[in-house]
């Protein structure tokens, strides 16, 4: 019958202590079975499709080939750097270009045509009243009825919106023939607008219902001939902000979206003159910052009243308005409002010379940027005299005027639009965030052989060395765990007897017992290797 013998070994603290960094070994292979280790520079660089970069970091010691190939990589790298700030600066300057295209489409919304008479009252017109009130203005010396010099007369306050108004050149009276577009129209084609000039005129100016013109040419525009009226024209007295010593009428070429700024965006048409003005149609488009400087329209916006979109002439009223107003607590005719007008004498002492110092202070007062959208129209202007001999006879006695009258007052305008297209010019951007890209891109490629993907097998790399780090600092923080150390030997009893009492001692070292194996021995006996041999028992 086989018998079993059950033996108890207790080792000494030395022992415990090694078979704890076995088992701790042993429990961390068994916990991370998959997490492999931290691949070294050389295995990245073999791997990595960074090109150069394998021919340098090779294992061994660095020799010449290794030391070319790390300075031919460093070279190309400072080229694709230095590359890459020169695009990155020139993408923050922001350039643009101006691209011109040309368009032909098969009718055209003709534009907005403003006259203004370059004399401001007629001098019939004026009453007393109204050249004493003006004789600042107008350099005419006050009268009273029988024509002497006023001194104690006594005038009721003057309204210059109805001095304006009622002493205006009227457009029934200039206007002798009106034609457009083979179709004739009148003055009820036009409506009144007050300028720097006084009472105007404009054509086409209902933005909702604009005219519009099917062919281009001589003949399919606006023709006009006037009567400037010179006869009305002041007498000069004495010279004043308002005295004018030219004879005929100003002109303003405009769109429907902006009100007309005659006084400085107007050409002059003289009589005894016909006037052929050939139009081209420019829109114009503006990039806004950081790559130019335009104004967009803001939805709902009104810078004026019946104007709803943003532009630099309503921009130039309303800060010239605002101007006026802080400074004589009134407006001028010309602004738009509901302020109180301001009187004649106001107009020279305070408005006139606010108006000189907001001009001369615009770009630090009043600042008006150009529209993102802009219409402009280009001018060529030629001109022929009239009348010939033979029409000015005619012309006499269909209106009732001798032939020097013809030859002084009257003149013919003609508008038209040179060809049925417009010139697109539109700001574009130079270089964008997509050129930025693509050359930085190319400069890549070309000098280091590098791609987008190649830059996160880069960051996956210092990702996997930084996780390796943090695993093992954490590890090497935990504190050991406290096992019972024991260990149980199960022998048969035939091997017992196989094995002679030489043989199992002699396997270990001499001297280390020399006593027979006997239970619940405490001797103290030391081993070499395995520390103290504290307990024995069967």
């Amino acid at each position: 019958m086989p018998i079993e013998i059950v033996c108890k070994i207790k080792f000494a603290e030395e022992d415990e202590k090694q078979k704890e960094k076995e088992e701790g070994d042993k429990e961390s292979l068994i916990e991370e079975p998959a997490r492999p280790r931290s691949r070294d520079l050389a295995a990245f660089a073999s791997a990595s499709t960074l090109h150069g970069l394998g021919h340098i970091c090779q294992s061994g010691r660095l020799g010449v080939r290794q030391t070319l190939w790390a300075f031919a990589f460093l070279a190309s790298l400072a080229f694709f750097l230095y590359q890459a700030a020169k695009s990155a600066l020139l993408y923050l300057e922001h350039p643009h270009v101006m691209a011109l295209d040309e368009e032909a489409i098969r009718e055209m919304v003709f534009p907005a045509i403003t006259i203004c008479n370059i004399n401001r009252y007629r001098h019939s017109a004026l009453t007393d009243a109204d050249i004493f009130h003006l004789a600042n203005m107008t350099g005419l010396p006050p009268k009273d009825r029988d024509g002497h010099k006023a001194t104690d007369l006594l005038y009721p306050d003057p309204d210059m919106a109805d001095i304006v108004n009622r002493t205006g050149h009227q457009l029934d009276d200039m206007l002798k023939s009106c034609n457009f577009s083979g179709e004739n129209c009148s003055s009820r084609d036009f409506t009144v607008v007050y300028t720097r000039y006084g009472k105007c005129y404009t054509f086409n100016g209902d933005r909702r219902n604009p005219r519009v013109t099917r062919q281009g040419g001589m003949g399919n525009g606006l023709e006009i001939m006037l009567d400037i009226q010179q006869e009305e024209y002041l007498p000069i007295w004495r010279e004043t902000n308002e005295t004018s010593f030219e004879a005929g009428i100003r002109v303003q070429i405009h769109s429907q979206d902006e009100p007309p700024y005659i006084h400085q965006l107007g050409f002059g048409v003289s009589p005894g003159f016909q006037t052929f003005v050939s139009c081209q149609e420019q829109r114009l488009t503006y990039l806004p910052q950081p790559w130019g400087n335009c104004r967009a329209s803001v939805q709902g916006e009104q810078m004026l009243p019946g104007y709803d979109t943003y532009s630099i002439a309503a921009c130039r009223l309303q800060c010239e308005k605002e101007a006026v107003v802080r400074s004589c607590h009134c407006r001028m005719v010309h602004m738009p409002g509901n302020e109180s007008i301001c009187s004649p004498n106001v107009y020279i002492e305070c408005a006139d010379h606010t108006l000189d110092a907001a001009v001369e202070d615009s770009q630090e007062r009043c600042s008006c940027p150009t529209p993102c959208n802009l219409t402009r129209y280009g001018k060529e202007i030629s001109m022929v005299r009239i009348p010939n001999k033979g029409s000015a006879r005619y012309l006499a006695r269909k209106y009732n005027k001798n032939e020097t009258y013809i030859r002084e007052n009257f003149l013919v305008l003609d508008i038209f639009f040179e060809a049925l297209n417009y010139e697109a010019i539109e700001q574009k951007k130079a270089y964008d965030l997509a050129g930025l890209l693509g050359d930085i891109g190319g400069q890549m490629g070309l000098f280091i052989g590098a791609s987008i993907l190649t830059i996160l097998e880069i960051l996956d790399y210092v990702y996997e060395v930084i996780r390796d780090r943090v695993s093992r600092v954490l590890r090497r923080s935990k504190p050991p765990l406290k096992k019972p150390s024991g260990s149980i030997a199960t022998l048969g009893l035939e091997e017992l007897k196989d094995q002679s009492p030489c043989e199992t001692l002699g396997r270990h070292v001499e001297g280390a017992y020399n006593a027979g194996i006997l239970p619940n021995h405490h001797h103290r006996h030391h081993y070499p290797h395995q520390g103290v041999f504290e307990d024995f028992a069967c």
